[in-house]
C-alpha cells in the first residue's frame, strides 16, 4: 500500500482518482490546490504524488518543482494529469521533476496499473 498525494481543483477527479485507487488498497491524500498540499506535505511522508496541470493558483508543474525542492521527496515518482496532450506541454512536466504523465479523462483501470508500475519502478 502507498500513501498518494492527489491534487486537482475538480472535486469529481479527486473523487475519480481517490476512490479507484483506494480500492487499490492505496491510502489517498486530496487537495483542491496546489499551495495547500505543499504546506500539507512539508512534514509528511508520502510515496507518489499526482497532480493536475491547470488548476488556479498553482499549475501542477510548478507544484511539482517545488516539491521537488524538499529534501525527504527527491526520490519519490510524480505525475501530471491532464486533458493536454502537446508534446511542450509534457516536456515542461519533464523539465519541472514529473517522471510521467497521466491523460484525462481517467480509465479507472489504467490508473490503477499505471500508478502501480510507477510506484514499482521507483520502490526504494
Amino acid at each position: 500500500m502507498a500513501r498518494i498525494l492527489a491534487v486537482d481543483d475538480a472535486i469529481i477527479m479527486r473523487s475519480i482518482v481517490k476512490s479507484t485507487l483506494e480500492l487499490s488498497g492505496h491510502e489517498v491524500i486530496c487537495f483542491e490546490d496546489g499551495a495547500k498540499a505543499l504546506d500539507w506535505v512539508q512534514n509528511q511522508k508520502i510515496d507518489l504524488v499526482i497532480s493536475d496541470q491547470y488548476m488556479p493558483g498553482m499549475k501542477g508543474t510548478t507544484l511539482i518543482a517545488k516539491l521537488r525542492e524538499l529534501s525527504h521527496l527527491q526520490g519519490i515518482p510524480m505525475l501530471i494529469l491532464s486533458t493536454e496532450s502537446k508534446v511542450e506541454v509534457k516536456q515542461l512536466a519533464k523539465d519541472s521533476g514529473a517522471n510521467g504523465w497521466i491523460q484525462k479523462p481517467i480509465v479507472p483501470e489504467d490508473l490503477t496499473s499505471g500508478v502501480n508500475r510507477v510506484l514499482g519502478k521507483y520502490k526504494t
